[in-house]
């Protein structure tokens, strides 16, 4: 898979939708055990929802971690600092395929970043390790690669004008597991674990919504890929552009954009008294 160039501007153009469902998750995630708590944001994009974490936890000292420049350049200068509670926010660079924490953590959180990071499952083992006894590890990550969105865009990548730059490129299935599997691993490490999913029916407005939807997340390694041929780019665009109007049509009141999201809650279980 393309390693994806983000956009920052690009990606904030739907961030009241994409949002709700980091809002959601935090909703169920218990009280932490430390009073002024240790966060870390895994994928913490532009930065625009690590803040929610600062005005749940307002003492919380708070890292977000990404490997995408552009989007902690917009983080580091749009968000961080003291915090109104007393707390901090702060943003580093990290690859969360190697990332270890190096230090006990109250709540680590990942929102709409896990999809992109192979092997992510793997990696559950030494996150959830770092969490002090009664801390929650808790993620959220797009579950609908069978939705047009998505199989359009892997057809029309694997047809004949494509098929030699771009077959492959887009996200393919079996970046995200079932539910299931999350809870089998994730209780298997010895946490309590809550997962379910949730379908978003996202109302967008504007003209070609669901086609600037995707140019924020799921093209973004084509474009990446396209971007040294503009007019290719343009092109394949198009064409994706008309079968998204097919699939996702305007009605009165907007665009209508089904979106399925799977959610995860692990608690560690603290030790119990004597």
């Amino acid at each position: 898979m393309t390693t994806p160039a983000w956009d920052p501007a690009q990606y904030l153009r739907h961030a009241g939708h994409r949002a709700r469902p980091f809002t959601d998750l935090l909703a169920r995630v218990p009280a932490l055990p430390g009073d002024r708590p240790r966060i870390a944001d895994l994928g913490c994009g532009p930065g625009n929802v690590t803040t929610l974490l600062a005005d749940r936890w307002p003492t919380a000292h708070i890292t977000g971690y990404d490997n995408a420049p552009e989007m902690l350049d917009r983080a580091h200068v749009e968000h961080e600092g003291p915090t109104a509670g007393g707390g901090r926010l702060e943003f580093a660079p990290a690859d969360l395929r190697t990332w270890t924490p190096g230090e006990p953590y109250d709540l680590i959180v990942s929102n709409a970043t896990l999809q992109w990071v192979p092997g992510h499952a793997d990696r559950f083992a030494d996150w959830t390790a770092a969490l002090e006894p009664g801390g929650t590890f808790a993620f959220q990550v797009p579950d609908n690669l069978d939705a047009p969105l998505h199989t359009l865009m892997r057809d029309l990548a694997a047809g004949p004008r494509w098929r030699a730059r771009l077959a492959g490129v887009p996200r393919g299935t079996g970046t995200v597991h079932t539910p299931g599997a999350y809870l089998d691993r994730l209780t298997r490490l010895g946490c309590t674990a809550d997962v379910w999913r949730t379908t978003y029916f996202h109302v967008l407005e504007g003209e070609d919504p669901v086609l600037d939807w995707a140019k924020g997340t799921a093209l973004r390694p084509v474009l990446t890929a396209l971007a040294d041929d503009p007019e290719a780019r343009d092109a394949f665009l198009t064409q994706y552009r008309d079968l998204l109007r097919t699939a996702y049509p305007a009605t009165p009141h907007g665009t209508v954009l089904p979106f399925c999201r799977l959610f995860a809650v692990a608690v560690r279980e603290a030790p119990r008294p004597r």
